[in-house]
């Protein structure tokens, strides 16, 4: 008889990510594990120990359940991959720029989406000015510091004047306008956190 599971010897957070999935993916059906046992030929106490992370899944049974959802190995595996990294050196820093405003925009923070927070680098050329109808999460809050130049920041209808150093704390419940306040660019970090 055929082995489909390897016995862990401790938790695996790879395998613990997998099951959960698989649960979610079985759940999403609104399928018991009779119900998938009966569909992918594989015994219950196996699906069952699989999604509790008790076993580690082999690539037999893997292809069986991934036959029975639809998917290939490789999609049902990037769902579960690790964590985003912890860091990210600054040449991986994703960066947008919008030429037609003269904003250039880098996500110092290593993404992930369970986080509240994050830091974002803004730069803005001499003249530049955006402004934005509503915040993207009402209460949103951010604090402004300003490294480098000078910044004009106008919330709830109140403009702030920031010189290299100053730092602004607000939250963002309705329009905003950044507007580079000198004739030289600004450089400014800005940390948001979700309420």
């Amino acid at each position: 008889m055929k082995q489909d599971v390897v016995v862990a010897t401790g938790p695996d957070p790879v395998d613990a990510r997998l099951g959960a999935r698989l649960a979610e993916l079985r759940a999403e059906r609104g399928w018991s594990l009779g119900e998938l046992a009966e569909r992918s030929g594989v015994s219950r106490s196996t699906l069952s120990r699989a999604e509790r992370a008790e076993i580690s899944p082999t690539a037999s049974l893997l292809n069986r359940l991934c036959g029975v959802y639809g998917r290939t190995m490789s999609q049902l595996l990037s769902e579960v991959e690790a964590e985003p990294a912890l860091l990210v050196r600054a040449a991986e820093q994703p960066v947008w720029e919008d030429r037609a405003s003269g904003f250039l925009r880098r996500s110092v923070s290593p993404p992930h989406t369970g986080l509240r927070g994050e830091l974002v680098e803004g730069r803005l050329t001499a003249g530049a000015d955006i402004a934005y109808d509503r915040p993207p999460v009402p209460g949103l809050e951010q604090h402004i510091w300003v490294l480098e130049g000078a910044l004009d920041v106008t919330a709830q209808d109140v403009e702030h004047h920031l010189d290299t150093g100053d730092c602004l704390r607000l939250r963002v419940w309705g329009p905003t306008r950044f507007r580079c306040a000198g004739s030289e660019p600004v450089r400014y970090v800005l940390a948001v956190v979700l309420p």
